[in-house]
Formats: C-alpha cells, structure tokens, sequence
C-alpha cells in the first residue's frame, strides 16, 4: 500500500509539471521560440496570490488577480521578446527571454524579500482517505486541472479557427499572412494560454507545498523542459506523458533511493533517453512545429 501512495503522489506532482511541459510545448512547436522566462510567470502566479491572501482579500479575487498577472507577464514577454525580435537570430530572444525571468524574479526579492513565505490552507483538513491510501484535494487539484486544461487546449489547437491559424502560424508565418491569418492577433492568444498554464500551475504547486519564494519557478521549470524533451518536442501528448513520467520519477526516487537521489534519477531519465530516444516518447524525426 505504501508504494501504492507514493505511485499516487507521483501523478499528482506530474500534473504540475504537465501544465509547464505544455506551456513550453505550445511555444516551441508553434513558434520555435524556448521561452524561459515560464518559471518566473510560474512563481509570480504563486506569489502574487500569497501577497494579496496577506493583505487580507479573498480566496477567489486573490487567485483571479495572481492568473491575470502571470497573463500579463507572459503578454509583456511576447511583445517585447518574441515579437520584437523575432526577425533576429533564434538565441537572441531565448536570451531576452531569460532577461525577463531575472527581472520578474527580482522584483519579487524587492517587493517580498528573498525569505521562503508560508503559503495559506485553503481548507484546515486537506486530505481524504479511501482505505489507508491518502489523497491530498491540492493533489487531486493539480491532476483534475491538468488533465481539463490539456483537453481544452486540445481542442482549442484543432477545432477552432484560432487553432488553425496558430497551426498555420506553426507551418510557416510568411505563408499564414499570405492565407489571411491574423498572425499580430493570433500569437498573442497562444501567450495568453501559455501564460495562464504556467500562473495556474505555479499556484496549485503553492497550495499543494505551502510554500512561495522568488526562485520556486527554477527547478519546476527545468523539470517542464525535461518532461517537453521525454515526450517528444513539440508533441503536448508527449508533454502530458512526459510531465507524468518526471513526476514518478521524482517521488519513487525519494522512496526507493532518497532525497538526494531525485535529479540524478530525473535527469539520469532524459540522459538515457536523449541517447537512446532522441526524439522523445511521441516525437517524430520531423521539425518540431510540425507535430502539434
């Protein structure tokens, strides 16, 4: 039973990592672009949540203003990283991109200090039981969550005339412009979704570890990217597979080998797969922004 609880716990924590594995799936297979500013909106999310629960708002309001804040954050790296400098080389965005997760992540330091700050409980009890097997409602939050979220974008990508134009986008931009596509509109909605799923995924990981810090986005995101790579870049099934696996691998770690143990096995895993697997579990040999 008790490995059974830690296989659980493993599935809750991928939903989290599926959620950033998804954002940064989104902005590769479709723009080509690694953003790396995702662990910051993921942090400022959680942050500004917490900030605000302090000064004595609401549950509901508070969480409202920290999603919209890490939209926003991610609309401000689109229009002064992605669209800006999209005509340059591909490393000078993905530069400028980290520019905006050392600002986002200073500010905080400024605004809240470097100290790790408690996050609150939303409810005093936050565990069920079936038998002697633990469910913790945050867990079962961040998997609900991530599993409706990738569902929806899903569907948004190959139902909706937005879908089509971003997948035009993803074929080539040139040729979209040229088809009618609305490519100045267009890319800012994929932000917007990316920004969402990284704020959103920052706060269940607050709620779940009540806890927030200026560089709780780091190491989250660093997983995000390894889930995108075992999954298959530009593939967000892969993504979902990916942020899942990373997940197991993480907690069954701990059990089995110890706290110390953790990245060598999550990183040992996407070793032996960039060796053995280099497309990733779902990927293909094709471009990148092929697969969506």
């Amino acid at each position: 039973m008790l490995l059974v609880q830690q296989i659980t716990n493993g599935l809750m924590l991928g939903g989290i990592y599926v959620l950033i594995a998804v954002a940064f799936t989104l902005a590769i297979g479709i723009l080509n672009f690694l953003n790396f500013s995702v662990p910051g909106i993921f942090m400022l999310g959680a942050v500004i949540t917490w900030r605000l629960l302090e000064a004595g708002w609401s549950w509901i309001p508070s969480i409202a203003a920290g999603l919209a804040v890490g939209i926003v954050a991610s609309l401000i790296v689109e229009r002064f990283t992605y669209r800006l400098m999209k005509g340059s080389d591909h490393e000078i965005p993905l530069v400028s991109s980290v520019g905006f997760l050392i600002l986002f992540e200073n500010l905080v330091v400024i605004g809240i200090g470097s100290d790790q700050q408690q996050f609150p409980q939303i409810v005093s009890d936050f565990n069920f039981r079936i038998g002697e097997l633990i469910l913790g409602i945050g867990q079962l939050m961040s998997l609900g969550t991530a599993i409706v979220l990738v569902f929806a974008v899903t569907y948004l990508m190959k139902k909706t005339q937005i879908g089509r134009g971003i997948r035009a986008i993803g074929e080539s931009a040139e040729t979209a412009t040229i088809l009618g596509v609305e490519v100045h509109r267009i890319v800012p909605v994929l932000f917007i979704v990316t920004g969402l799923l990284t704020a959103l995924a920052g706060l269940l990981f607050a709620i779940n570890y009540q806890q927030v810090s200026w560089s709780m986005g780091e190491e989250v995101g660093l997983k995000g990217i390894a889930a995108m790579v075992i999954g298959g870049m530009g593939n967000i099934s892969g993504a979902v597979i990916g942020g899942l696996l990373i997940g197991l691998t993480e907690v069954l770690s701990i059990y089995f080998l110890g706290a110390d143990m953790v990245d060598i096995s999550v990183y040992g895993l996407l070793l032996v797969l960039l060796v053995f697997w280099p497309q990733g579990i779902l990927g293909s040999t094709s471009a990148p922004r092929e697969k969506l």
